[in-house]
Order: C-alpha cells, then structure tokens, then sequence
C-alpha cells in the first residue's frame, strides 16, 4: 500500500481557466523539487468556465499528485478551503489562492520552516494591489489583532502552513463562517510569520468585490469575538451619560436665557433624537449579525457538499457538516 504523502497542497478555484494552467504547472514544478512526497489538491468552488474540466484532467493526467475535488455550487473561498482540508493525508498543509499573485516557487522554503512551527503565516512584500484593497486589509488585520491577541500581520494572504493536527481541529470546529487563518491560530501553540513576493494578478479578475469584503469584515466580527456585544453596552451607557448632560445643559441655559434660546431648544432636540435613533440602528444591526449567524448554526446544513472527486481511487464522495 502506498504510503500518505508528506505534503497537502490545498488550492480553492473559482472561474480561474485563464490561470489555472500555469498554476498547476508551477506548483507542480515546485513540489518536484522537494525532498518529500506530495498531493495538490484542487478544490472547484462551483465555477462556471471551464476550470472543473481543467482540474478533471489534471488529476487524470497527474495521477498521484493531482487530487480534483468538485463542489456542486460556489460556497465561498474558505468553505471551499475546509473540502480541501477534509481530504488531505499530508502531515503538513499549505493552502494557496489560485490567482498566481503569491507564487507556488515559495512553497519548499515555507514548508522547511514549518518543521517548527504548527502555524506559519505570510506577508506580502511589496504588494501589487489597489489602494483601497491595501487600506481594507489594514483595517481588518487591526480589527483581528486587537480581538484576538495574535500579532500577525497579514491574515489576507493565504499562502500559509499548517501541521496536521491544527487541520484536525478546525474540521472539528461547527461554526458555518469560518475565517481559516483566525481559526487556525486560535489552536495552535508555535506561529511565525516570514514575507514571501506578491505579484500583479495579470489574468482573471478578483473574487472579492466591494459587497464581499464588507462581508467578510462582518463574518470577521461576529465569528471572532462577543466584544462587539460588550461593547454596545459600554456605548449606549456613554450616550445615555451624554443625553442626560445635555439635558441638563438645555434646561440651564432655557433659565438663564429664556425661551427664545436657540428657537425654544428645538433644533437640539432634533440633533438627540437623530443621534439616538442612529445609535439603536447600529446596534440593532449588530445584534441582528449575532442572531443570522445563530439561526444558520442552528438548522446545522452542510457547509458544502462534494459533487465529484477525481485524481484519487478507493474516495468515498460525500458532504461534510460540522458534526
């Protein structure tokens, strides 16, 4: 019988045909230079080109080295990333976007160093990408290390490694929004970070559009942490102090001025209501981010389901659920 691989590479595609060819070269290229046996396996997040029938023939023509796992429909990038985990035999796990901006040729060193470490996480020298994708990410990192206490410093880039045993208790974790590297790092004892080159995406388009990043942002602070939840009680008590102030400071100065003071405290009035009113919005929203993520917990669906899988004989085809 053939022995497990050392070395999972685990990629997530999503309507990736115009880089997928090269990818796949690369990252094999990459993988032959180890001194340690490896599986890529690629994971087809419902795209609607042609990667699945790119990856399909990969694994055919790579049998041994290329594993095709196809989703049914499109799940998102890190549920996508989970399939790919619930199929790995390495003892160390790399995952890697498919859009060729983090390049496979870093993969050997980032796996040397791994031998250390249960998590290695990566940051993007000299980044190609807009001003407002580099801004969002700063902001989020920020919002990541001050919720959870690691002081990592790019949690957007996703060419990352992790033991075996980091993997194991992610696919134990039930949660339906799962943000990897945060989860990751919330089991592991040893991380690390070291810059890798991060190149201009010249084929294909972003996945993450304006609607999806402030997506992530709210699955970011709902999955995290409660400290939002405390926080709203630390806020509505500042505001209540405010109000009560101000209260006081409008029926002060109606004595000493009158009436006609600032058209009878009017326009004042209005400015609390607002303020208020926009306080119990927020808040509202927030707890209502809370409470979806409950309801989809809950009902305990599948958080994806395998169409296919190709590349690897004796593979049972199922779908995974958080039990």
């Amino acid at each position: 019988m053939k022995e497990n691989p050392q070395i999972s590479i685990v990629i997530p595609v999503y309507n990736e045909e115009a880089c997928l060819g090269e990818l796949i070269s690369r990252t094999l290229s990459s993988c032959r230079k180890m001194a340690r046996s490896f599986e890529i396996i690629l994971i087809d997040d419902g795209s609607k080109d042609q990667s699945a029938a790119i990856i399909r023939k990969a694994a055919a023509d790579n049998a041994g080295e290329i594993v095709g796992v196809l989703l049914n429909r499109n799940y998102g990038q890190h549920n996508a990333i989970m399939a790919g985990f619930s199929y790995v035999r390495g003892q160390w796990i790399v995952t890697l976007d498919a859009d060729l901006q983090n390049p496979p040729e870093e993969i050997p060193r980032l796996v040397t160093i791994a031998m250390d470490y249960d998590v290695v996480g990566t940051i993007r020298a000299r980044r190609n990408d807009s001003f407002f994708r580099k801004t969002s990410s700063a902001i989020i990192n920020r919002a990541v290390q001050k919720a959870t206490g690691v002081m990592m410093h790019d949690y957007g880039c996703m060419l990352r490694v992790y033991k075996r045993h980091i993997v194991e208790a992610m696919l134990m974790c039930n949660e339906r929004s799962t943000f990897i590297p945060v989860l990751a790092n919330s089991f592991a004892r040893t991380t690390t970070e070291v810059e890798v080159e991060h190149a201009a995406r010249t084929m294909g388009e972003s996945k993450y559009s304006l609607g999806k990043l402030i997506s992530l942002m709210f699955d970011l602070v709902t999955t995290m942490t409660t400290y939002p939840l405390r926080l709203l009680s630390i806020i509505g008590g500042i505001i209540s102090a405010t109000g009560f102030g101000f209260g006081i400071l409008i029926l002060i100065l109606r004595l000493i001025y009158g009436v006609e003071w600032a058209v009878g405290g009017v326009f004042t009035l209005f400015a609390l209501v607002y303020f208020f009113i926009g306080a119990q919005f927020i808040a509202m929203g927030l707890l209502g981010e809370y409470i979806g993520r409950i309801y989809h917990d809950v009902r305990a669906r599948p958080r994806y389901f395998v169409q296919e899988v190709t590349g690897r004989k004796m593979v049972e085809q199922k779908s995974v659920t958080s039990e």
